[in-house]
């Protein structure tokens, strides 16, 4: 990119994880061996992206490097200024978005579709069943009971992972607002997608089976352990229809660069569309008979 505020920015807005700004003149110092400086600036909220982006500049620094060692003072010095642009987050730090999805994954498979799965197995379901709800108030109903619960859960895990983490909260009511809306997002999601997916189930044992199953499947290659960009690219394709990695993703935003509604509307318009997609093909799947 030629403009160097551009790249900056793309940095800020997550579409990169670092830039390399190189001086116009770069090469002109190099061939007359003065001292030749560039400034990388990195994402270090993914430490990992950015320790191997820093690793990979700082070797194409050491072979610029002359094969000589000079008897003088060396005039010819290559020096790369690393900077970070945004605070210092530390390895526990960084599993707190991870800790609160896998929360709302589990809130949402005991009280979304575990509920309705154990009516269906003792047979509470038929007293709803003989009532006039339409197949969207059964559905609707059940995911809002689940919502409720599953928020609270999150939330008061997030605020422990807050307190013994130390990260810190300087905007309190727009993170809190962000941070509560991504969460009720992410848990209509899962809430949606799991019925989908067990709304037809009739014993709970299936629901032990699977759920192991999905939690590695939409836990590990959500980024909340090891970033998206190091996936071989199968992975890379899931990871784009995964839900977690959005939501990871916007928590990541708004817990380590403070980030705003704006700078995660991508994120939060894929949790909706995700939602309304896999409620609507949910309220249609459900089976309002015995």
């Amino acid at each position: 990119m030629k403009d160097q505020g551009d790249a900056l920015n793309g940095v800020r807005q997550g579409r990169y994880k670092g830039a390399l700004i190189i001086p116009p003149d770069f090469n002109k110092r190099i061939s007359l061996k003065r001292r030749a400086e560039v400034g990388l600036f990195l994402d270090n909220t993914d430490s990992i992206s950015a320790e191997a982006i820093r690793n990979a500049v700082d070797g194409a620094f050491r072979f610029l490097e002359p094969e000589y060692v000079s008897i003088r003072e060396r005039t010819d010095e290559k020096y790369m200024r690393g900077i970070d642009l945004y605070r210092k987050v530390d390895y526990y730090q960084s599993l707190v978005p991870g800790v609160v999805i896998m929360a709302i994954f589990l809130g949402a498979l005991t009280t979304g579709a575990f509920n309705l799965v154990m009516d269906r197995f003792l047979g509470i379901d038929e007293s709803y069943l003989l009532t006039p709800l339409s197949k969207s108030h059964i559905v609707s109903g059940l995911i809002i009971s689940g919502l409720s619960i599953t928020t609270i859960i999150a939330t008061l895990i997030l605020v422990v992972s807050l307190l013994i983490t130390g990260i810190p909260f300087p905007r309190v009511i727009e993170q809190g607002i962000s941070i509560f809306i991504v969460i009720i997002l992410t848990t209509l999601c899962l809430l949606s997608m799991l019925f989908v997916i067990l709304g037809r189930v009739s014993h709970p044992r299936v629901v032990g089976i699977l759920s192991g199953f999905l939690n590695v499947i939409l836990f590990f290659p959500s980024g909340a352990i090891y970033p998206i960009a190091s996936f071989p690219d199968w992975l890379k394709v899931f990871a784009k229809v995964n839900p977690e990695a959005y939501a990871v993703d916007a928590l990541k935003s708004i817990l380590f660069k403070n980030a705003s509604l704006s700078t995660i509307s991508g994120d939060i318009a894929f949790l909706l569309v995700f939602t309304i997609v896999t409620m609507t093909i949910s309220i249609a799947t459900f089976k309002r008979t015995l």
